[in-house]
């Protein structure tokens, strides 16, 4: 299999070097000068892609194709056009025009616009991002897009995507060559998002309808085992998983998905999948990708994926870690510190463009994250605090220390790590090291946002680091474009002491799960968002409108429509968990509680029967247990109810989305104490669902 992975990657996917063996010299030239610097793409040129994409797609199996974007729903969309037309005589021609490659027209009236458009007006518009190669999928050509209203306003996450890496690379580039690097034409983000996910068996996912309706278990005692004996975390994979994985790489790779590391994660039945990075809009695209077919590979191997953040109760969630650098046209990292990073002035700059930028706008950066699920994983012991800070490890720390200070920096010597036995290679210790409770750890040569949860679009949250970062480069070089080039290092040098001085309070190495973190944190004037009805109102701060409009990311009504979009969804998304749990409470549960009672009481009364003198003391114990159980759960049971009876009468989004965290949550955390501390004492062959034991130890 080894030798056929270089002809199995990327067999599936309309890449540079398929465009270059297919396309006319003029063609692929013009291609490539639209993908590498956006130059508007004349029509007749996009006809000879049509008809060479057509061609290609038809060899390869597709009758179909389809204009592929990224709604507001976190998911990806499609509508699929054959490519057939009749030829007059009966007969049909396969045909696909540079018009039909360029632009679609899907109806946009279902999805999300939190009012950007009205409901008359059903018209939408996808646009083909020649950036993100097509790819063929289930029998269709498979069209990155995106997708905007009638009216010209962005309807997706791609669009805001794009418009961050060009002002990155815009403002990027004026600092770059400003400090003396002229070479470079262009800077790009670059993403590698490392995905976590839970597999559990199938039969059993769908006998649970918490599973199948809202992605995690809202009910389940918890197992005798969990991840206590840390005996899972890069354990040895199980045979069913291990099949999975094998798949699911093939899989991937034919479809360019360039993934690479793939291991079991800390909780029992929790795996990990990451890739090797790539420019932002494929690495979303990719990312999107993943997903899909971690679901759709799942279900042929009779397995359920799990994306949720928090699908079990006990054990840790899912994440998805965001790994971000920027890399110049010739191959360069900015954000690599060389042997010398004291001496390294251009990493410095940029550095410090970072690490201002996440300070100035933290609190967007815990909005790119916020959700009903991942509330449920931040500040847990999995997952980073809600208090966004910024590792950078040691040397790193030091380095700023003697900048701020105007002392010399004294380096380290590097030493050999001493394993004992002298068998074992010698090799250099690293002076960095990673910080798992940091929410933003420098990892080497990039930064990895650890805060965004499993199930979400990665678009959002580097949207928002792309835009910081371009404002902070635009305030660097407009503080020093004026200076003359004699006595520019001086001037760096006092740029970066102050900026060391003004946003240090956001640099931590520490353990960010402690208490003593949190009062830190707030001396320094952090932000501590916990949930997202505390996160998301800063998203329409003045200052954050500011920037979005200033580098034309979004437009204000853009920002208002994404505002009400994710309170209304935050709201939703609790609404069908609380009507989940009181259905299964209802139909399934009480009725297993009951039957159990009433034969553990049978079984009492026929002793009694039987020999009126022999004891039942253990059936009594049951008994009462479980009976003052069933007048717990029926009192948190309408509870819930009512309250969320008067939840669904809340017009306004924001007074909503706190009412179901602070109250609808709250009662189904009580109703679920009652229920599980009962479920803990049933037998399973009473249950109506599978218990936690099998959800998370049955897979073989």
């Amino acid at each position: 299999m080894t030798n056929t992975i270089p002809e199995l990657y990327g067999s599936l996917v309309f890449n540079n070097k398929v465009m270059r063996e297919r396309l006319p010299k003029d063609t692929y030239k013009a291609l490539r000068k639209t993908i590498q610097s956006g130059t508007h793409l004349e029509l007749d040129v996009a006809n000879t892609v049509a008809a060479a994409m057509k061609e290609w797609a038809v060899e390869h199996g597709a009758t179909h194709f389809t204009h592929w974007f990224q709604p507001m729903t976190g998911f990806t969309a499609e509508k699929h056009d054959s490519f057939i037309s009749p030829s007059g005589d009966g007969q049909i021609i396969m045909e696909f025009s540079g018009k039909e490659l360029i632009k679609g027209e899907p109806d946009a009236s279902s999805f999300p616009s939190g009012g950007l458009r009205a409901t008359f007006e059903a018209r939408g518009y996808t646009a083909w991002d020649p950036t993100s190669p097509a790819f063929i999928k289930d029998g269709s050509l498979y069209i990155p897009t995106a997708f905007c209203s009638y009216s010209g306003e962005a309807l997706d996450k791609k669009t805001p995507l794009l418009r961050s890496m060009e002002a990155l690379n815009a403002e990027a580039l004026k600092v770059l060559h400003l400090l003396g690097n002229k070479s470079v034409k262009k800077i790009d983000t670059t993403i590698g998002s490392e995905q976590e996910y839970f597999l559990v068996d199938k039969n059993l996912y769908k006998q649970r309808k918490d599973l199948l309706f809202c992605g995690r278990t809202l009910l389940g005692a918890p197992a005798p085992k969990g991840q206590e004996m840390e005996d899972h975390y890069f354990g040895v994979l199980k045979p069913k998983v291990a099949s999975y994985m094998h798949d699911l790489d093939e899989e991937l790779w034919k479809l360019g998905v360039p993934v690479k590391t793939k291991h079991n994660e800390v909780a029992p039945a929790q795996h990990e999948l990451a890739p090797v990075f790539d420019t932002a809009n494929v690495a979303v695209d990719h990312n999107q990708l993943t997903m899909e077919m971690m679901k759709k590979i799942a279900d042929s191997h009779h397995l359920a994926c799990l994306l949720h953040e928090k699908p079990f109760e006990g054990v840790n969630g899912s994440g998805k870690h965001n790994n971000w650098s920027l890399v110049t046209d010739t191959g360069e990292n900015l954000l690599d510190p060389g042997k010398t990073p004291a001496e390294n002035t251009q990493f410095l700059v940029f550095l410090m463009a970072v690490i201002a930028a996440v300070d100035d706008y933290a609190d967007l950066m815990r909005v790119s994250v916020a959700s009903a699920g991942n509330d449920h994983r931040l500040g847990a012991n999995e997952a980073p605090p809600a208090i966004v800070s910024i590792f950078l490890g040691d040397e790193l720390t030091a380095v700023l220390k003697s900048i701020e200070d105007g002392s010399d920096f004294l380096k380290q010597k590097q030493t050999l790590m001493e394993i004992g036995a002298h068998v074992l290679p010698h090799f250099a210790k690293d002076t960095t090291d990673r910080n798992r409770t940091s929410p933003f750890a420098f990892t080497g040569n990039k930064f990895e946002f650890r805060m965004p949860g499993s199930a979400l679009s990665v678009a959002g949250p580097n949207v928002v680091l792309n835009t910081a970062v371009a404002e902070s480069l635009s305030q660097i070089y407009h503080a020093l474009k004026d200076i003359p080039e004699s006595e520019r290092s001086t001037a760096i040098e006092d740029l970066l002491k102050e900026l060391i001085r003004k946003h240090k309070r956001i640099l931590f190495n520490g353990n960010g799960y402690t208490d003593a973190w949190v009062a830190e944190a707030e001396k320094r004037g952090l932000w501590n968002l916990k949930s997202l009805p505390d996160a998301l109102p800063q998203f329409i701060a003045e200052k954050n409108i500011d920037l979005f409009t200033r580098h034309q990311i979004f437009t204000k009504e853009e920002i208002h429509s994404r505002y009400e979009i994710i309170l209304e969804n935050y709201s939703k998304t609790i609404h069908i968990e609380s009507l989940t749990m009181q259905d299964m409470v209802k139909k399934d549960f009480t009725p297993a509680l009951f039957s159990y009672v009433s034969e553990v009481s049978k079984e009492a009364l026929d002793k009694k029967k039987l020999l009126p003198s022999l004891p039942a003391s253990y059936e009594e114990q049951i008994i009462k247990t479980l009976t003052k159980a069933s007048e717990q759960i029926a009192t948190a049971l309408s509870n819930l109810s009512a309250d969320t009876l008067q939840a669904e009468k809340m017009e306004e989004p924001l007074a909503a989305a706190r009412y179901y965290h602070d109250i609808i949550l709250s009662d189904m955390d009580a109703l679920r104490a009652a229920v599980d501390q009962a479920e803990a004492i049933i037998p399973g062959c009473y249950l109506p669902y599978p218990t936690y034991d099998e959800l998370l130890f049955s897979l073989r």
